[in-house]
């Protein structure tokens, strides 16, 4: 039977906002898993992954980065990408706590992706390995010139401000209930502000350069319709990758969200699978 907590993380190994977190406990578990959600998402989107992994013997720990979700924070803002690396030593902190000693895996999707990726670089750990759902490391959706160098002069003089991402529920999976609800979530916000968006471009280049550092076992889904994240880019990061162990999972007519899409159970089951061949 899983077990389920959830509440404020307010005692941080890195000083920053109080976050948000989640836990779905394995009866029996084999394996411990971290997981990071993407931008303008939250921990609560995934439960149902959660409960998934918990059945087959893998607790999962989520938090809501700072400004998304329940987590406390401006809602999609930082001064340096390097906050979020703040937050993935949170769950670096909870997962292995969790563990006990048993093998931990890392999970992050989209901008989740992203930072799990820069933490592995930054900071590596005692990860068994690390599973990367559509992870941002470009973007897909076109952003016309003009939007862009007023994003870029805003990051430096006026970073807070808010331009409209344009991406709705229909964007990201092709499950029309997890559409609307995607919506219709309050603890969704439509919005990237400029600081964010140009810390972000930065971090990519930066991942996508040092990926011949990046050793861990690697698992990479990603959708071929992501109207997104930039699958090239992935494959780039995927491709340069020092991982002896890396595994690509392509899903044809997948959207963004490969684990919201209706076949979710498939990515998840294939997920699960990988992890636990690596117990």
């Amino acid at each position: 039977m899983t077990e389920h907590r959830e509440g404020p993380l307010t005692a941080r190994v890195v000083p920053g906002p109080a976050l948000y977190f989640r836990a779905a406990e394995a009866d029996k578990p084999r394996a411990v898993l971290g997981l990071l959600h993407g931008y303008a998402d939250h921990s609560g989107r995934y439960t149902h992954v959660m409960d998934f992994f918990a059945e087959r013997g893998i607790t999962t720990v989520a938090i809501d980065m700072r400004g998304h979700g329940r987590a406390l924070g401006e809602r999609g803002y930082c001064d340096k990408f390097e906050e979020f690396l703040d937050d993935a030593a949170e769950v670096a902190a909870l997962t292995e706590k969790q563990a006990a000693g048993l093998p931990v895996f890392l999970l992050g999707h989209s901008f989740g992706g992203l930072t799990a990726a820069a933490s592995a670089l930054e900071t590596p750990r005692s990860l068994r390995g690390i599973l990367l759902s559509s992870p941002y490391f470009g973007l897909a959706l076109a952003v016309p010139k003009v939007k862009r160098l007023v994003g870029q002069l805003a990051s430096r003089v006026y970073p807070r401000l808010a331009l409209a991402s344009g991406l709705t529920g229909a964007d990201v999976t092709r499950d029309a209930e997890r559409a609307a609800a995607y919506d219709a979530d309050p603890l969704g916000f439509p919005t990237a502000k400029a600081r964010w968006f140009f810390e972000t471009l930065a971090a990519q280049e930066h991942v996508i350069a040092q990926a011949p550092r990046f050793k861990l076992p690697l698992y990479v889904s990603f959708g071929t319709v992501d109207k997104v994240a930039q699958i090239a880019d992935a494959k780039r990061f995927f491709d340069g990758a020092g991982s002896s162990d890396k595994t690509w999972d392509e899903r044809r007519g997948a959207y963004h969200e490969p684990l919201s899409d209706p076949d979710w159970a498939d990515v998840a089951d294939a997920m699960s699978q990988w992890i636990l061949a690596r117990v």
